[in-house]
């Protein structure tokens, strides 16, 4: 599998390529080594690269994660989003009876790893934090990604998809929230512009006002 064609597929062509990954003979260790370790580095990289060397500006002030702190949260947020694939994809096989599915393990891993393309693109935005959101509305794209896949990868009836895509975001993200929840704990206050020393704030007001002649 060549695996920047692979990106290009599912997220240009997705209804075509769904059925070739649904033929195609794979297993945990593989999809993970060959697809979603991989991609799963571009927002853990571009996130530490965001908060730590670039930094987050406000007030006239360039804040900056510690680098220690930020290889931290790179780390965890990494290893996380690696149990977050695993995790959704016990969700939809699971789910799978409930909407007329079949369950298949590998089939639900398959449609997680690959749905997952677009939000770990995204976090290419990371690299700037204010533009962080437009990776988060990126992600976005990968609802449609797993609505066109579970009739193939899951075998559900078509008029079930969408109710069955429903839940499956929903799980989604509750499982993000609690990752950023957990993020949040490993990145220092002074980063989040509400936590800048009070003295800090008043300087950095005075230097906006207009000079006095």
């Amino acid at each position: 599998m060549n695996l920047v064609q692979r990106v290009q597929d599912i997220l240009l062509k997705p209804k075509a390529t769904w059925p070739t990954i649904d033929a195609e003979p794979a297993d945990a260790a593989s999809l993970y080594k060959n697809y979603v370790m991989i991609l799963a580095l571009i927002p853990a990289v571009a996130g530490f690269i965001g908060l730590s060397v670039i930094g987050i500006g406000a007030f006239g002030v360039n804040f900056r994660v510690p680098v220690v702190s930020g290889l931290v949260n790179m780390v965890v947020g990494y290893v996380l989003s690696l149990v977050m694939v695993f995790v959704l994809a016990l969700i939809i096989d699971a789910l799978a009876p409930t909407f007329q599915g079949t369950k298949s393990q590998i089939g639900a891993l398959k449609l997680s790893a690959y749905a997952s393309t677009a939000s770990f693109l995204g976090g290419i935005f990371s690299l700037i934090p204010s533009l962080a959101i437009i990776g988060a509305l990126a992600a976005l794209y990968g609802i449609y990604l797993i609505y066109v896949g579970l009739p193939v990868l899951m075998k559900c009836p078509a008029d079930k998809a969408l109710a069955y895509t429903a839940v499956v975001v929903v799980c989604a993200i509750v499982g993000g929230v609690v990752i950023a929840w957990v993020l949040s704990l490993l990145t220092p206050s002074p980063a989040r512009v509400g936590a800048v020393p009070f003295e800090v704030r008043v300087v950095a007001v005075q230097q906006m006002l207009p000079s006095r002649s």
